[in-house]
């Protein structure tokens, strides 16, 4: 039997892989992922605090502004209080409607990854001259307000087309994170050449996890204790990548904070065995590595 396949990597074991390690020596990677988002009002497709499949309507549209108003300044100065560096899969929509945030992340220095437009749509659902129309328009709003390239994407939803790979090489992308299947980078086929997988946490991400798992936030911490110090662990016989996935309208609520804190204090109790970086960092530094280090490579 032959199932329809996606022939953009080939199957390496994960125990079958040449070993290497990160920046002096570090055998596990840490990243703060966070996810600003934009919707539209009353319209497309958008969370909800109670049920996946609410309508749209003020009170869940307020609910996910909550993340820009107030949520997304919760979690930064959070982030400034343990002196951590984050990436942010940006829809360019917020950017946008919140210059503020702009201004922000430019004075942190952290990093942009392309998401999109807005969460109110799906790019997976277009033609292929209208998805690249929409990468586009992402790619140039976040240069623009960055002042820097945009090298890595994340689409809304971890929804791709058969063609994304392809158009996001073209438009100048070095790495993707929509395709959670490894604790380690990979590089992916297109049809312009490669482009590289970095590790985007798909279990341990507030989202799958507090609202539609319907978790506690002190649940969520024990899932961020459990899986760092179980990679900690294995990182002793291989090189791994431990992240963490946010989204400000549900981690910035101040009870879930509160619980994020500790589970953030428990991490950095080991910083000095720690590779603290962001996704865009992980990319450049496995695009240096010789070829046959990376899988796919």
């Amino acid at each position: 039997m032959k199932l329809p396949a996606h022939n953009r990597y080939d199957f390496v074991p994960i125990d079958r892989r040449p070993d290497y390690v990160w920046p002096n020596g570090k055998r596990l990677a840490v990243t703060i992922c966070n996810n600003i988002e934009h919707f539209a009002f009353n319209a497309g497709l958008g969370s909800d605090s109670a049920t996946g499949t609410a309508p749209q309507n003020q009170r869940n549209y307020a609910w996910r502004d909550y993340g820009n108003r107030v949520g997304i300044w919760n979690l930064l100065d959070l982030l400034d209080e343990f002196e951590l560096p984050a990436s942010h899969n940006i829809n360019s929509a917020a950017l946008e409607y919140c210059p503020e945030i702009v201004e922000r992340l430019n004075r942190r220095g952290d990093e942009y990854v392309g998401h999109g437009r807005t969460n109110a749509e799906r790019q997976d659902t277009l033609w292929e001259e209208d998805e690249a129309r929409l990468i586009a328009e992402c790619t140039e709003v976040l240069a623009r307000l960055s002042g820097k390239p945009v090298r890595g994407w994340l689409g809304p939803y971890l929804a791709q087309s058969r063609v994304t790979l392809d158009l996001l090489k073209e438009a100048g992308y070095d790495y993707v994170m929509d395709w959670p299947a490894d604790d380690q980078p990979f590089w992916m086929r297109t049809r312009s050449g490669p482009i590289l997988s970095v590790p985007y946490p798909l279990e341990l991400n507030d989202s799958p996890a507090l609202v539609f798992r319907q978790h506690s936030a002190r649940e969520f911490a024990e899932m961020i204790v459990d899986q760092f110090d179980e990679m900690l662990l294995q990182s002793r016989k291989r090189t791994l990548v431990f992240g963490v996935s946010l989204h400000p309208f549900i981690i910035g609520q101040p009870f879930r904070l509160h619980a994020l804190r500790g589970a953030l204090a428990h991490v950095l109790e080991h910083r000095s065995d720690l590779w603290i970086t962001t996704p865009g960092e992980i990319a450049r530094y496995c695009a240096a590595l010789p070829k046959g280090i990376v899988p796919g490579s």
